[in-house]
């Protein structure tokens, strides 16, 4: 019999299961964590509960900032060594931090350093082999085979557990280092404290200054056996500390203390060789009490087993949004993907409900789950369409109010735009939080005050000094001798502007709907018709030469990317993308040549996040995921067909390099679970999915409102990869897209697939998608 979690956690799985059916148990078992932790997918493999503020995983490296692109999530799959376990991690990011609190242990003599990985006994890492290794959703294990130790990982939403067995004729040790990060530099901890108490708890915090300054954290750790020795180590002279909160004062409950930026502490147990040793750790943004709180709150006794089957049973129920069929291959990477795909945004509060804010001071969440980690600039995209069907209202209500929560503390009265742990990172380029309150009002999911929601919008929109908005307002494009990668700066405010349009609309605001339906022409400012690129301009009206559309990198017109990948990016309006090509036969041969081109990968080699590669198409970044489905925008969704077969095939897999980019907290997983069920948001808040094709022979979405969404694909296999016709609850379908009421509707869509292309489906007059420039 299962252990049902106990206090605040027994909360969390409340949140999870509201709506939910039945839950497949066999779903948990096809996950495979390893996808996607070698090559460029930068996963990790360790433990967390859906969404939770703990991911507690191993790290293989600790690399300097320059070398650390790999090691995003501190884990890649090539390595044979690791230096311990952290409790904070990014599943898929292309830039890093965290790797918060670091423990590691140890069987016999203990070094204070890493070491060298490639050098063993150099540090206090061990090696360890995959055969020895396992990872299930909400558990991790490795043997240390240096130590003969086996550890074993599992977690609540703010607890990680971990379950030591020491070989016995050895002394036991558990190092616990604040020096590590993910991207590390010299430097990046600006303060830190370690504390024994009295009664063997261990508390402390560290700030650190990386991707986002003047990050804190705080903990609590417990041990399940008494601590016979113990050292505190400051490796660093002594630093005058400037930073915040000040020193602690001595307390009386304290037995050994200690303060500074490189601090390590190594904790003995004489009656732990041959013999089980727990540890628990609990994270906290707000205080070592805050931290102390989550600890007994969600952990309070030493049921490893417990906590690992709570952590399991809420897996089951969130991968039960779905039930598929297909090969053992296809439910692997789907389930993997889903599994990817509800791992963040995570938590971040305390079990009484304060948190970090932006300002970095503590707030306290009314009514509400704070959630931190947005990634909004690939999330938006698909990740957060996908959360509003296969997760209930709550959640995305939730997340709204943290980014209006956020956006009210923070000191420009924006919106987050790539936010974690609270704090603003200025990652990335747009203002798509707009995107993802508009998507959900538009949906229906309005728990939260939506006149607020669109002030806010609005006050984003109109913050001038964020990357070139201030010109942009005035000029209608972002000018490139102002702000740099000006085209790409200039389409993606046009979309986030549109769908504040759309919200203004919904809420009957027509001045500030036709304000921003205007703004939302503006991708036309850069569009160059005689070339049929999108490029940027000058303050003085002109488009900035020389021009090489093939040109990437910083400095050029373009964000992470060039304007082969870059030209298609006006989801808002398709049919006027088309028109300015001359028509859509016009605009879809420039895109086959964006499939069908001959390049040489190396040039991108200076642009880590440009993989993937089809042609120009770069699968493994945002800026192309839309691309695929404009051949069914613009009216020929065979071809739409075609192209999505070739890129399911090379761009993902079951196996550690199966991701052919970042996963990027779930974007690219989005987009695998979407195409794989046969359509795709192109447009966030258009409350349309462009159709595709189906990839699984029967898909059924168990949606939040206890209906279902069954997707059959008659006939599919390999040598029938086309729609020849397409029934929604047994009628005809003649538009080349679903609208999101008919999903949650529950029902039946249902293909017919065929060995050659049926050009005449959808049919003559068929019903185009949303576009502004045609919109009644």
């Amino acid at each position: 019999m299962k252990m049902k979690p106990a206090g605040a956690l027994a909360a969390w799985v409340l949140c999870l299961s509201a709506g939910a059916v039945a839950a497949d148990p066999a779903a948990v078992d096809e996950v495979d964590p390893f996808i996607g932790t070698a090559g460029d997918g930068h996963t990790f493999p360790g433990a967390l509960v859906p969404f939770g503020m703990v991911q507690l995983s191993p790290d293989t490296q600790i690399r300097p900032r320059k070398e650390a692109y790999g090691w995003a999530a501190g884990y890649r799959y090539e390595d044979h060594s690791l230096v311990g376990f952290s409790h904070t991690h990014f599943s898929g990011t292309g830039h890093s931090d965290l790797g918060d609190f670091l423990l590691m242990p140890i069987a016999g003599e203990v070094r204070l350093e890493r070491g060298d990985p490639a050098v063993p006994g150099s540090g206090y890492g061990s090696r360890f082999s995959h055969e020895g290794e396992l990872a299930q959703p909400g558990y991790y294990a490795v043997t240390l085979s240096d130590y003969g130790i086996r550890a074993e990982l599992t977690a609540s939403a703010r607890v990680g557990l971990h379950r030591y067995r020491f070989p016995p004729g050895r002394a036991a040790h558990v190092l616990l280092d604040l020096r590590t990060s993910l991207y590390d530099y010299p430097g990046k901890v600006l303060w830190s404290r370690l504390r024994l108490r009295a009664d063997g708890t261990v508390t402390g915090f560290r700030e650190t200054r990386g991707w986002a300054p003047g990050r804190q954290l705080y903990f609590a750790l417990r041990f399940s056996r008494a601590v016979s020795g113990h050292a505190l180590h400051d490796t660093e002279a002594d630093v005058p500390y400037r930073g915040f909160p000040p020193p602690a004062a001595h307390d009386p409950r304290t037995r050994a203390q200690i303060e500074g930026r490189q601090l390590v502490g190594v904790f003995d147990f004489a009656d732990a060789p041959g013999a089980q040793l727990t540890v628990k750790v609990a994270i906290s943004p707000v205080s070592e009490d805050g931290a102390i709180a989550n600890l007994e709150a969600e952990v309070p006794g030493w049921d490893f087993e417990g906590t690992r089957a709570a952590a399991r049973s809420l897996w089951e129920r969130a991968l039960g949004a779905a039930t598929v069929q297909g090969s053992t291959a296809q439910r692997v990477a789907f389930y993997t993907a889903l599994y990817h795909a509800l791992q963040a945004p995570s938590l971040f509060m305390d079990v009484d409900g304060r948190y970090r804010g932006p300002d970095n001071a503590v707030h306290g969440a009314a009514g509400f789950t704070n959630y931190s980690t947005f990634s909004l600039w690939d999330t938006y995209r698909a990740l957060h369409p996908l959360l509003t069907i296969v997760q209930p209202p709550g959640r995305t209500e939730d997340m709204v109010r943290s980014l209006l929560a956020a956006q009210q503390a923070s000191p420009y009265g924006m919106l987050p735009v790539w936010a974690f742990q609270g704090q603003e990172t200025w990652c990335m380029i747009g203002y798509h939080a707009v995107a993802v309150i508009a998507d959900a009002y538009l949906k229906g999911i309005r728990g939260y005050d939506a006149g607020a929601a669109l002030r806010a919008m609005v006050a984003t929109a109109g913050y001038g000094p964020y990357g070139g908005l201030a010109q942009y307002m005035q000029l209608g494009y972002v000018p490139i001798d102002e702000e740099g990668e000006a085209a790409s700066k200039t389409l993606e405010y046009a979309f986030d502007d549109w769908s504040i349009a759309r919200m203004a609309q919904a809420l009957g605001e027509e001045r500030i709907a036709a304000e921003f339906m205007q703004r939302a022409a503006n991708w036309r400012h850069a569009y160059d018709p005689q070339s049929g690129f999108m490029r940027a301009r000058t303050r003085a009206g002109e488009f900035r030469t020389p021009f090489d559309p093939a040109a990437s990198g910083y400095g050029t017109d373009y964000t992470e990317g060039n304007a082969w990948q870059y030209s298609w990016y006006v989801p808002q309006d398709v049919a006027g993308l088309a028109a300015a090509h001359g028509g859509a036969d016009a605009l879809l041969a420039q895109i086959d040549q964006v499939f069908d081109a001959k390049i040489d990968p190396q040039q991108f080699a200076h642009m880590e996040d440009i993989t993937g590669l089809i042609g120009w198409y770069a699968h493994g970044n945002e800026p192309s995921h839309h691309v695929a489905y404009l051949y069914a925008a613009a009216g020929q969704p065979w071809r739409t067909q075609a192209r999505l077969a070739t890129i399911m095939k090379t761009q993902y897999a079951p196996r550690p390099d199966g991701l052919s980019g970042n996963d990027d907290l779930g974007q690219m997983s989005a987009w695998y679970l979407f195409t794989a069920l046969g359509f795709y948001p192109v447009t966030p808040a258009s409350n349309e999915y462009i159709i595709g094709r189906p990839f699984l022979p029967r898909a059924v979405l168990n949606l939040p409102n206890g209906r279902h969404f069954t997707v059959i694909a008659s006939g599919l296999g390999e040598a029938r990869p086309y729609v020849q016709a397409v029934t929604l609850n047994g009628a005809p379908l003649k538009r080349v897209f679903l609208r999101h009421e008919e999903i949650m509707a529950g029902g039946e869509l249902r293909f017919t697939m065929g060995p050659k292309p049926n050009t005449g489906w959808p049919g003559a007059g068929a019903p185009a998608p949303y576009s502004m420039s045609t919109a009644r």
